[in-house]
């Protein structure tokens, strides 16, 4: 499995979890590092736990194991080093402070086929009333 196919695997394993804000930066050429960047945040240190053991769980069950996982213990800030692959899981404060994703500005964002956020159903709220109908073309 490439870098690329990790990256995927574990993006889909935190949007699973309710992971927020999934970016996924190409840092080939870019940095010493790694190759891949993903980035994602939760609302609490349970949620971005939880985040990080989906992660886990999903590529072990693929046969791949995290070089180091470090931040487990507080949940403000989990690392999760595949090698070729950096997984950063935030507190969304934490996640805005330090901007990870500012630091190559020449980077590559990668889309995520499975980022795509259905359309809510509508409700009764969501219908036009009265005069607003005349407005519709």
């Amino acid at each position: 499995m490439n870098s690329l196919e990790i990256a995927r695997q574990a993006a889909d394993a935190a949007l699973d979890k309710k992971a927020q804000r999934l970016v996924l930066q190409d840092l080939k050429g870019l940095s010493d590092l790694c190759e891949y960047q993903l980035v994602c945040s939760g609302d609490n240190d349970r949620q971005t736990r939880a985040i990080a053991d989906g992660i886990e769980e999903r590529c072990k069950k693929l046969g791949i194991r995290p070089v180091a996982v470090e931040g487990k213990q507080t949940g403000n800030w989990i690392l999760i080093d595949f090698g070729s692959v950096l997984i950063h899981v935030f507190l969304e404060g934490l996640r805005d402070f330090y901007a990870l994703e500012s630091l190559f500005p020449k980077a590559k964002f990668v889309q995520l086929p499975s980022m795509v956020v259905p359309a809510l159903p509508k409700t009764p709220m969501d219908e036009p009333s009265g005069d607003d109908r005349e407005d519709l073309v």
